[in-house]
């Protein structure tokens, strides 16, 4: 009786260079496939939502705990980040006037996608409001425009963040971009003005507009940024430092 020569099982076949170079291509996209699933989870959250008539538990169980511990100390503040978030401050003040000083620092790129990334932010909000119309708690205590999901307010403080800390690339930046969104959150959820998931899904929105409108840009910012080092302000006429080189 003779045996016959043991084979290893066969394995999945090797790579074709074509799908090699599409693995190579999303390897270096990552952030922006990150993104674009974060606004898909915020559609998928949405119609979670609309299938259950608005009602989640989780957001009226928060609900009620914050509404049970209201004060005066905590809505002085939660009004100032009303006021900041949105309407005249939060929409043309502060995003023109960042930009402003970008274009004095000789950063024309980072106005751009500043501006660009904040006009996106606040356009994709308003076009998935008017697709679920939530309704807003019954416990708010300011005025607010159509539909409770997402919250404008988070989104658009999400998508500064990310953008000066994207810009700007420094730690503090990040650290300061993520308190101000999550105080924002808060905010919104204690004047009554969202519910909780209304502020996760603005803040998933937020944040991935700005990392979708950087991709393109990554490279033209970093390159902005290093023309522009040590010149100053823009009526300033300084060379730019040389860059050291190992």
């Amino acid at each position: 009786m003779t045996s016959t020569p043991h084979r290893p099982p066969a394995g999945p076949k090797p790579p074709t260079p074509a799908e090699e170079r599409v693995a190579r291509r999303v390897q270096r996209r990552w952030w922006v496939f990150s993104a674009l699933g974060a606004i898909g989870v915020v559609l998928l959250l949405g119609v979670v939502i609309t299938a259950r008539a608005g009602s989640i538990a989780v957001d009226e169980d928060f609900m009620g705990e914050l509404v049970e511990h209201r004060s005066p100390f905590w809505e002085a503040p939660a009004l100032v980040f009303n006021v900041v978030g949105a309407g005249l401050i939060g929409v043309f003040v502060v995003p023109l006037g960042v930009a402003l000083l970008l274009v004095l620092r000789r950063r024309p790129w980072a106005a751009g996608y500043w501006i660009a990334a904040c006009a996106a932010s606040a356009g994709v909000v308003q076009v998935v409001k008017h697709l679920f119309g939530r309704a807003r708690p019954a416990e708010i205590l300011v005025v607010s425009d159509y539909g409770s999901f997402p919250s404008g307010h988070t989104a658009n403080a999400a998508t500064m963040a990310v953008v000066l800390g994207v810009v700007l690339r420094r730690a503090w930046i990040w650290a300061a971009g993520v308190a101000y969104t999550i105080l924002m959150l808060l905010s919104r959820t204690y004047l009554g003005a969202h519910w909780l998931t209304d502020t996760v899904g603005g803040l998933l929105i937020g944040a991935g507009v700005a990392v979708v409108l950087w991709a393109p840009v990554a490279h033209r910012l970093l390159d902005e940024q290093e023309r522009a080092r040590g010149r100053g302000w823009l009526w300033q006429r300084r060379d730019a430092v040389p860059r050291l080189t190992a």
